[in-house]
């Protein structure tokens, strides 16, 4: 969300920040919404301003005894003028509050300017892609035949892009989610959250999921929204609140269920648990001071990537071009796990920094320790990691030959010490 005024002060550099990301100068639509609004408001206070001058005149020619009905009349045509002014600024108000909510956020500079993923930058890789002696599986094939990853019945239960896991498979999601909030908490700092998974419209506002992606969401009849990632309800746990700048950096973590609708992704992924309405997610969350927030995306990736480094996942870092990045962000890093039934990297953590963005569509500020005055905080979030994606690296990374599955030695006390998964019976 932007300040107009600062628009108005700064239309270059913001039409610029724009053009990197693929969309057209707004400057000018903008300040000319801006001006419409202030001439309407200024309007209507003139108006105000000549009706008190003509109720006191009123008053005066009463006491006297003299004819003031010309003068009512004026008072009377005022209020319906004063009231279309009042109108016209509502109108104009709200005109331009939508379209400044629907105005993604400016990319840094350090950002490279692109497209879409193609232009994306690979940074670092780590570790070494395993050669097997056999050709190497995908995770639903390997999981349909252990007899713990059903498709067919998920859809008969519900539709398309759901998955029943059984067995080891079920008992390995929850190892991976409850190994990854130990490291999170025990090892990097985060508090654990356990928010709701169904939230108003205005927490979606605050993050920038609302108005601009009500399709991506699905929405319950009394009007609340299933979460899309919890960093919905982590990052709204300050919405409105003034902190006190020796309190921050904030970080909360959170395993949930995230819903999503998918709307536009007709034909991709359409096999297997890569791309579904319902998954998994360890999610991390950070509010730190202005000055921060860069070391503290850099810190919040480097917490991501500790998870694939201690599973031994091969994995792949990038920095996304300008074009390719969320709504919200202004710089994002993306995971990418090395997935041997593909031969691909694919997107296992995203982490990005706000800047001030959301905290100004949340109204969240800080206030430094004697000051008077106030200024937004920066928000941060990440994927640490996407659980259903890591159940599918863990499945493509330790196949065996015959089909059963080595068990990582780290979620082997998560898992009672099993140590391969053999076909379910």
């Amino acid at each position: 969300m932007f300040d107009i005024k600062w628009i108005v002060a700064n239309p270059d550099v913001f039409d610029q920040g724009l053009a990197k990301r693929g969309v057209d100068g707004l400057s000018q639509s903008l300040i000319q919404l801006d001006e419409t609004r202030r001439f309407a408001m200024t309007e209507a206070q003139s108006i105000q301003t000549e009706r008190n001058n003509f109720a006191k005149q009123i008053g005066m020619l009463k006491s006297k005894g003299e004819d003031a009905s010309e003068l009512i009349q004026h008072v009377s045509k005022s209020k319906q003028l004063q009231a279309e002014a009042e109108q016209k600024a509502e109108a104009a108000e709200a005109q331009l509050s939508m379209a400044l909510a629907e105005i993604p956020n400016l990319p840094y500079d350090d950002v490279p300017v692109g497209v879409d993923e193609n232009d994306n930058l690979v940074i670092r890789k780590v570790g070494t892609p395993k050669e097997f002696e056999f050709e190497a599986k995908q995770h639903f094939e390997i999981g349909e035949a252990l007899g713990m990853m059903d498709f067919d019945r998920a859809s008969k239960l519900a539709t398309a892009r759901f998955v029943v896991l059984k067995g080891a498979l079920a008992r390995m999601e929850r190892a991976l989610a409850a190994f990854m909030l130990d490291i999170h908490t025990g090892v990097n700092g985060y508090v654990e959250v356990n928010p709701p998974a169904l939230v108003n419209a205005q927490t979606l506002f605050g993050t920038g999921q609302l108005p601009k992606f009500a399709d991506d969401l699905f929405k319950t009849e009394d009007g609340l929204w299933l979460i899309p990632t919890a960093e919905v309800p982590l990052t709204s746990l300050v919405s409105g609140d003034i902190l006190d700048s020796s309190s921050l950096p904030k970080r909360y973590t959170a395993m949930t269920w995230c819903f999503r609708s998918e709307a536009g992704s007709a034909g991709r992924d359409t096999r297997g648990m890569i791309r579904q309405h319902q998954f998994s997610k360890v999610e991390m969350v950070s509010i730190t001071k202005p000055d921060d927030s860069d070391a503290e995306l850099e810190r919040m990736t480097a917490c991501a990537e500790d998870i694939l480094k201690r599973l031994g996942l091969p994995y792949q870092t990038m920095i996304l071009c300008s074009g390719d990045m969320g709504f919200g962000a202004r710089k994002t890093y993306d995971i990418e796990v090395w997935l041997p039934g593909q031969q691909k990297y694919r997107e296992i953590s995203s982490c990005s920094t706000c800047g001030d963005f959301q905290a100004r569509r949340m109204k969240t500020r800080m206030r430094e320790p004697g000051a008077k005055s106030t200024e937004f905080v920066h928000t941060l979030n990440g994927s640490g990691l996407a659980v259903g994606r890591t159940l599918i690296a863990v499945l493509e990374n330790y196949q065996m030959a015959d089909g059963r599955i080595e068990v990582p030695e780290v979620l082997r006390p998560y898992m009672a010490g099993l140590e391969v998964i053999e076909p379910f019976n």
